[in-house]
């Protein structure tokens, strides 16, 4: 971390870390997935890839299959017209459109490698992904059938936000209702990837309440901090629930917010995410082994999640695009210097020179959990975003007269 850091050399450092991100991307993370996940059989990806990329498990996530849909077609569409990338998120696609939803439209949660479906579409996270995937296909490629699923997927979302699991939710109605972050954190990302199909008047109707559910219902002025889970009028609930703080959502989704702030022009919002991003991962950092927590009590009391401290793929390379955009946007140093103290951690932990990709788990000390490069919850998603943006943001000098 550097000790003293000025804007100049903060801005030279960050800009050096530009190129290696892009090689990063369009040499390792992108050409492992073209390579390891195709299923040419049956269609759709294989995302349980082990340490080399060879197939462990068959078994098809509707979530992992909409983001790595969305991710060839972001890559398309943003980075470079490669027709193979079009190709694979085509491939995808024609998957996902002819097995994934049951006869409501809500998409199932995972299904067989030749499409019958596993389990029941309990989770709504498959609907977003799905919605994000072909929307950013109908760009690369306009066809009626990839923008009727995006919206309507979109507008299926919208009508279950308030009661999203439904009759796969666990708990008794009315004991302790609680509101949950990560679908609001969700949206505020959704709506700026469904704006070409949606319109703007729409998003702009939008937006005004997911970033006050993210910024003023699910933030605790008290602590500073934003919780996963909070009362129905936002206020703290003194419960397992209720303490849990995940550093990775609440940093991830402040990018989100600065990005929302931007499109806004709201100075103000800009900084306050910046500041509560930057308050999380001082509170979340550990301070004996380096790395992110994956999950803490707000009260400092014992998690309920054995995996609390373990180092994940992506709550790190997140971290990362925070970071950048904090810097870029305000010229706030702490984001630079904070951003060579993560790229370090990660890019040394992380990484796997020998065999490509990224690990996703390590313990406590930073050693490899699992070996995995995919699985039931790590795909082509994270760390391919994640490396563009940070691209994306630092290939050219923070505006640091601009906004303050």
């Amino acid at each position: 971390m550097l000790a003293k850091t000025t804007t100049a050399s903060a801005n030279a450092l960050l800009q050096s870390y530009a190129d290696l991100y892009l090689s990063e991307l369009t040499g390792n993370i992108l050409p492992f997935w073209l390579k390891h996940s195709r299923d040419d059989k049956h269609g759709g990806y294989f995302t349980c890839l082990d340490r080399a990329g060879e197939v462990y498990d068959t078994d098809k996530f509707m979530w992992l299959q909409g983001r790595e849909v969305w991710c060839f077609s972001y890559m398309y569409n943003n980075l470079e017209a490669r027709p193979e990338w079009l190709e694979m998120a085509q491939h995808g696609a024609a998957f996902m459109e002819k097995y994934g939803r049951d006869k409501s439209g809500n998409w199932y949660f995972s299904l067989t490698q030749e499409g019958t479906p596993l389990v029941q579409p309990y989770n709504i996270f498959s609907d977003c992904f799905a919605t994000m995937g072909f929307a950013a296909l109908d760009k690369a490629s306009p066809a009626d059938q990839y923008k009727q699923i995006a919206i309507d997927t979109f507008e299926n979302i919208l009508r279950r936000q308030h009661n999203w699991k439904g009759v796969y939710s666990k708990a008794v109605p009315g004991t302790r209702p609680l509101k949950n972050f990560s679908l609001p954190m969700i949206l505020c990302n959704l709506a700026l990837e469904l704006e070409p199909l949606i319109g703007k008047q729409r998003v702009d109707e939008l937006l005004p309440q997911v970033i006050h559910e993210v910024m003023d219902v699910f933030y605790q002025p008290a602590s500073g901090l934003i919780l996963e889970n909070v009362n129905l009028d936002g206020s703290f609930c003194d419960s397992f629930e209720g303490r849990v703080l995940n550093p990775g959502h609440t940093i991830e989704a402040m990018w989100f917010i600065m990005d929302l702030a931007v499109r806004q022009n709201d100075t103000a919002l800009i900084h306050k995410a910046k500041d509560i991003m930057l308050h999380t991962l001082q509170m979340g950092w550990d301070k004996e082994f380096g790395g992110i927590f994956y999950f803490l009590d707000c009260q400092g009391h014992p998690t309920q999640q054995l995996e609390w401290d373990q180092k994940l793929w992506w709550v790190h390379v997140e971290a990362l695009v925070a970071l950048a955009k904090g810097y870029k946007l305000t010229g706030d140093v702490q984001c630079a210097q904070w951003f060579e103290k993560v790229h370090q951690y990660t890019w040394e932990h992380f990484r796997d020179a020998d065999y490509g990709e990224w690990y996703g788990y390590l313990n406590r000390r930073g050693e490899v959990l699992l070996s995995l490069k995919g699985g039931k919850w790590k795909g082509c998603f994270h760390i391919p975003r994640s490396l563009y943006q940070v691209w994306n943001t630092l290939k050219v000098p923070a505006l640091q007269s601009k906004i303050n």
